[in-house]
């Protein structure tokens, strides 16, 4: 059936063991979800508290109450926790994967768009910081290359700093060499947790989208638990930033969606390997 937008539903950092967890919030989430009526769900990881197998058990529970047909589940560095990223793959599957979907257009129906969402696993076991590990470029690059049309690349932890978070220490390890081939690549859209804090950065012509805590109170100052709804129409990206417990106002932001051939080139410094004219200077 044609559609006049593809719908992803965003929402991160359960937390499901941990004492300040709220299964409420999380079921109204859900509820939210299940009503809204997504064309994908994104889980951008952290789903326990310490990784242990009756977390992931809480979290599965929730996770299978959702309707839509397609759920992307991403690793986060508390899920890694206690080799917790063995029961991941057991109850998830594998931390690296592609989804694709083919969109019919109500604007055209002669016009049919590709999306591809890319997933990644950020995680270093027993540490909160993140890196994607230069073993793992090129096949990103080459998923990338592979795709066509709307391109979207999911992970846990952020690339770019997020404000309202205090100070910046998780930042992913290799995040520019990421952000560069993303850009290269024209990615669209990089979905992230990790910080609790929801935020959209536009950076190199795509936008950086972080979700807060969906379901518990490890909140930062005034932010609330929150998750995400984003529409990908034609011509526009629209990210609805929610609180979980709905007595909160949304916040709503429109971007105009850029093709790739209209974005400014990313630019690097490349030596030419000779060194021999330059002098050490003199002391």
């Amino acid at each position: 059936m044609a559609k006049d937008r593809f719908r992803i539903a965003q929402f991160s950092d359960l937390h499901c063991g941990d004492p300040r967890f709220d299964a409420g919030l999380l079921q109204r989430v859900v509820d939210e979800i299940n009503r809204d009526e997504p064309d994908l769900v994104i889980v951008p990881g952290d789903l326990t508290a310490s990784g242990y197998p009756d977390e992931f058990a809480e979290a599965g529970r929730f996770l299978s109450k959702l309707e839509c047909e397609e759920v992307a589940v991403l690793i986060g560095n508390h899920d890694a926790r206690k080799v917790g990223y063995e029961l991941f793959e057991e109850m998830f599957g594998t931390r690296y994967r592609s989804w694709d979907f083919k969109l019919d257009m109500d604007c055209d129906p002669d016009v049919s768009e590709c999306v591809t969402v890319v997933g990644l696993d950020s995680t270093k076991p027993d540490l909160d910081d993140g890196e994607i590990g230069r073993h793992r470029h090129e096949w990103l690059r080459d998923r990338l290359k592979a795709a066509t049309g709307f391109k979207v690349v999911t992970l846990h932890h952020h690339l770019v700093s997020i404000p309202g978070t205090g100070r910046e220490r998780n930042v992913v390890w290799d995040a520019g060499e990421v952000l560069e081939i993303l850009a290269q690549e024209n990615v669209d859209l990089v979905l992230a947790g990790h910080k609790h804090v929801p935020y959209v950065w536009p950076t190199a012509g795509m936008l950086v989208v972080t979700s807060g805590t969906a379901s518990t109170w490890r909140t930062r100052g005034f932010t609330p638990p929150s998750y995400n709804m984003i529409d990908v129409t034609p011509t526009q990206v629209i990210v609805e930033m929610r609180a979980s417990r709905g007595d909160h106002p949304v916040r709503r932001v429109d971007y105009p969606r850029m093709p790739g051939d209209t974005r400014r080139p990313v630019g690097s410094l490349e030596s030419t390997g000779d060194f021999s004219a330059v002098e050490p200077p003199k002391a």
